[in-house]
């Protein structure tokens, strides 16, 4: 049982969140976590100027494609920031953070051909899907059963998207 000097310690202590993580387990997972998180961004990011800058013979069912992909990989961020939160880390705070952890680099060519866009979102969702790897191997070690399921899930999103961006790709 807490005492009052304890609880009232708690209450004024920032974010400090309880887990039953060992904390350098927490560190770890958090640091990973924090980094796909960025990643993410910078590929939503990337997928919508793809989407807004398609063009030619297959706009229609790219600009479709890229707006169900980014759709998706928006939908993915807000799971894996509270993730963060719920055992005991902090996380993404801004853009400027997003940029000095994101491994998903920029695109800021004034034109990309349809299919080189295609190719190197495929080649960026082959990329998200080793990183996710790489955390969920954290999760094992530290026994955090939720955060492994979480990227079970994103996992197989993601390849499935870099499945359809390969196909689409073949001519």
């Amino acid at each position: 049982m807490s005492t009052k000097t304890e609880l009232v310690a708690r209450r004024s202590a920032p974010l400090a969140t309880p887990s039953d993580i060992d904390p350098q387990f927490v560190k770890d997972i958090t640091g990973g976590l924090n980094a796909l998180l960025a990643d993410v961004f910078s590929l939503y990011l990337k997928t919508k100027n793809f989407h807004w800058h398609m063009s030619g013979l297959h706009f229609r069912d790219y600009h479709l494609l890229l707006d169900d992909h980014g759709d998706q990989l928006f939908a993915m961020t807000d799971d894996l920031a509270e993730r963060v939160r719920k055992i005991g880390g902090t996380t993404l705070r801004s853009i400027g953070h997003i940029a000095r952890l994101q491994r998903i680099p920029d695109n800021d060519a004034e034109y990309v051909t349809p299919q080189d866009m295609l190719s190197e979102l495929h080649d960026n969702e082959k990329a998200l899907v080793l990183s996710m790897r790489a955390v969920h191997s954290l999760c094992d070690d530290a026994g955090d059963v939720a955060t492994a399921s979480l990227l079970e899930n994103f996992i197989d999103q993601t390849q499935r998207r870099a499945w359809f961006l390969f196909e689409t790709t073949r001519a």
